[in-house]
């Protein structure tokens, strides 16, 4: 289905956010495992990161854009995959890391010992490391300061996140250029969508902090009509934690992301529930309108990252964590919990089932996590690890899975049932 029929197919996704090794070990796993997800009731899957990586942040410093981690397999045993999905009905969406590289990137690995490389400026460089100075520190826990000294060319390069990824210049049309020819190539491979990671950072001017500029959104209207030229029926989707007022703001007039992570929802979600207020859910989804037609809000309860507390109130925040949390045991920053729901809940079936009810009856696409439609709760990590969502991250389990599809009355059947809309 495209954008020109009634209802374009991104509306009523249902998409299952997978890391391909922890659920399956590697692609041909992943194709192998399509039946499971049919199943459950899924319509589209998101791939997080499969790309070649150093691994430093967790699969978000790519070092190659057109490749296959090894061992997930090779590009053949992607485009196998991706077939195979689509025969059962199900799309495909990647990841697309757009704010930054890794530092071994080959662009970088160049440009790093060298000051005349043509492709120097394909990142920001500076020979104080003084410049953008508003700009927010996402990871202040790991680096004093978001320039980053590059002993061979003596001066600095600038990273928001990790510093060893380091930040592309979309300024420079020939970055937009390399990138977008990128994303042709996923797309010709059968790729039905992207997810623009860290979407409100792309785009550095100095005096500003440099997070949802106006000109972040001309050039995802750059990038939106750039995919609309090859394919019509490709759909963005756009990573923004703000409040619902900013977050629409990427929609643009249905010329920017198709759909947008509606980081709010968990939260109201949460609250509803601890508070056993179902019914203030309502107000907040009286919010949720006023989009485009051609656009939806991407739902979910928790995804890869820490449930963010950003959007809610430093009351309703305190009241989350010390419901959840009280041990602050899975703090991320100072504004995020890393917890599955079966962690939060402590394995209370019902609240977990309540949850998905009150997800699916906010308007707008969804997303299941991997594992939380079988109860996965947090795995142990090192207590010395700073990155508490890799907590969130565990090897899926298929022997829980296997005995709770042959049960009527477990947490997967529960959840099945509420994604194809039927009575629990």
């Amino acid at each position: 289905m495209t954008p020109s029929s009634t209802k374009p197919w991104w509306k009523s996704a249902i998409i299952y956010e997978v890391y391909v090794d922890k659920f399956a070990d590697n692609f041909n796993g992943l194709t192998q495992k399509l039946d499971y997800l049919k199943l459950l009731g899924i319509n589209c899957i998101h791939v997080l990161p499969h790309y070649p990586s150093p691994m430093i942040d967790d699969r978000y410093d790519i070092s190659d854009y057109t490749g296959i981690r090894q061992e997930l397999g090779t590009l053949e045993d992607f485009k196998i995959f991706a077939k195979s999905a689509h025969d059962l009905g199900i799309k495909v969406i990647v990841d697309f890391v757009l704010n930054h590289t890794s530092t071994q990137h080959l662009w970088f690995v160049e440009v790093s010992s060298s000051t005349t490389n043509n492709k120097r400026d394909y990142y920001f460089w500076s020979k104080t490391g003084t410049e953008l100075k508003k700009a927010r520190n996402v990871f202040s826990n790991l680096k004093p300061s978001n320039w980053i000294y590059n002993k061979a060319t003596d001066d600095y390069f600038f990273s928001t996140f990790y510093p060893k990824q380091a930040d592309l210049n979309w300024d420079n049309q020939e970055v937009f250029d390399e990138m977008t020819k990128i994303m042709d190539f996923w797309m010709d491979i059968g790729v039905d969508g992207f997810r623009l990671d860290a979407a409100s950072h792309i785009v550095k001017k100095e005096g500003t902090g440099s997070e949802d500029l106006p000109e972040t959104h001309v050039l995802v209207k750059k990038i939106r009509a750039h995919i609309e030229k090859k394919r019509d029926d490709v759909v963005l989707v756009a990573e923004v934690n703000e409040s619902i007022e900013k977050t629409k703001e990427y929609f643009g007039n249905g010329d920017e992301c198709h759909l947008i992570y509606n980081f709010p929802v968990a939260g109201q979600v949460f609250l509803a529930l601890i508070n056993n207020k179902p019914k203030n859910l309502d107000q907040f989804i009286k919010t949720l309108k006023d989009i485009p037609k051609n656009c939806s809000w991407l739902n979910f309860l928790r995804h890869h990252d820490e449930m963010s507390l950003k959007t809610v109130s430093e009351k309703e925040r305190e009241k989350l964590l010390q419901y959840f949390d009280p041990e602050r045991k899975h703090l991320f920053g100072t504004k995020g919990i890393s917890m599955r729901i079966t962690t939060m809940f402590k394995q209370n079936k019902e609240k977990i089932i309540e949850s998905f009810k009150l997800l699916f009856s906010v308007l707008g696409a969804k997303v299941v996590y991997y594992g939380d439609e079988i109860g996965m709760e947090n795995i142990e990590i090192p207590a010395e690890e700073k990155d508490t969502r890799k907590a969130l991250r565990g090897k899926f389990d298929w022997d829980s899975a296997n005995k709770q599809i042959l049960d009527s009355e477990s947490l997967f059947m529960s959840i099945s049932n509420i994604i194809k809309n039927k009575k629990v």
